[in-house]
């Protein structure tokens, strides 16, 4: 964007049309408007209007030009593109609206993150931003991103209000483009990633460091790109998956409430969809969950992490009652204890209490 920002704050009156070029080399050639017409073919009143900078050069001008004057064509049609683009651009910012403005108080904490990515330049006037929006978003209006839709199931609830459709569209692209140079296998292998969900509950129990990055291996294999990436207000998501032109999944995931037991069983609801192959393109989860789809993935990720009917009978058993056995029985299904802990509580059959957090993201 380096070209839109000289000309943010540019007087008009400074950006040069090529006719002014055109008469500056006349002048020092002591050659008359008349002459140059009659070496081009042109009319007088056609020279005239070119200087005058209200007709362009076109390339058919350009090469006659190039005979007249022993100056190439391409100099003088990269006058006219670059006369041509300035004036695009300086159109533009100019015409951006006070709404399309205010759109970035929406993405104030997008802009913080970004720039420390450095896709958004820090403290930059303020049409430069949007304009810097529009290329990274990829969309020539900011204020038309609500109107796309999505091809997806979405894991929210009616009219929730905590959801701010600039913010998601951004963090939606967030996630795209911190993903695209992420190699894996070229097609999602349904298989292999439901042969897999043993080793992807191994890692539960690795230090917390290399959790991302054995399960970025562990979905490689299978063709998904796995990425955990920030949250940001407005944006209430812990689940993102997208299918890529070449047959691989992007899944990107948050930690936004940080709970461990959360996180996992979040994962554990992708991975259902996936093998459910409940997206058509897109599929974004958001915190509260209703619909036969959403319920469905539920019990899936459930059942991966603990075998129902163990679970049953440990419950009528009351071995929750004792935190040896909560140990003892995680065990049992593979899990850190924090799984089982986390069920219990949000079942009420014990009283919340500390729960383990992540802190990375």
């Amino acid at each position: 964007m380096e070209r839109v920002q000289k000309t943010i704050g540019l007087s008009r009156d400074l950006i040069i049309h090529p006719g002014e070029t055109l008469a500056e080399v006349i002048e020092d050639r002591e050659m008359s408007q008349r002459e140059l017409a009659i070496r081009t073919g042109m009319t007088e009143k056609h020279i005239s209007t070119v200087i005058r900078g209200q007709k362009n050069i076109s390339p058919a001008f350009a090469r006659k030009l190039e005979y007249a004057l022993g100056i190439e064509a391409s100099f003088w049609m990269n006058l006219q593109f670059n006369y041509d683009r300035e004036l695009l651009e300086f159109e533009e910012v100019n015409s951006i609206t006070s709404e399309e403005l205010s759109v970035l108080k929406n993405l104030k904490e997008v802009s913080d993150l970004w720039e420390t990515y450095g896709w958004i330049e820090e403290e930059p006037n303020p049409a430069a931003m949007v304009l810097d929006y529009r290329m990274l978003l990829g969309i020539s209006n900011l204020l038309d991103a609500p109107k796309i839709t999505y091809s997806a199931a979405y894991r929210i609830q009616r009219n929730n209000k905590g959801v701010d459709p600039y913010v998601l569209f951004a963090w939606q692209m967030m996630c795209e483009r911190v993903t695209k140079d992420i190699t894996v296998a070229e097609e999602v292998d349904i298989e292999k990633l439901r042969e897999s969900i043993p080793e992807i509950k191994k890692t539960m129990f690795l230090r917390a460091n290399q959790i991302q990055r054995r399960l970025a291996e562990i979905f490689a294999e299978c063709g998904i790109v796995f990425k955990i990436v920030p949250h940001f207000t407005g944006a209430p998501v812990q689940g993102f998956i997208k299918k890529t032109d070449n047959g691989s999944l992007i899944l990107c995931m948050t930690i936004r409430q940080k709970f461990a037991d959360i996180f996992w069983f979040t994962l554990f609801h992708e991975i259902s969809h996936i093998l459910n192959g409940d997206m058509k393109t897109i599929l974004i989860d958001f915190d509260s969950v209703s619909g036969e789809v959403e319920d469905r993935a539920d019990k899936m990720a459930s059942d991966f992490l603990i075998n129902a009917k163990d679970y049953k009978l440990f419950v009528e058993s009351e071995g929750y009652k004792k935190s040896k056995d909560i140990e003892r029985f995680a065990e049992t299904q593979s899990v850190r204890s924090h799984i089982v802990l986390g069920r219990l509580m949000k079942e009420g059959l014990i009283p919340w209490g500390d729960r383990l957090r992540y802190e990375w993201s």
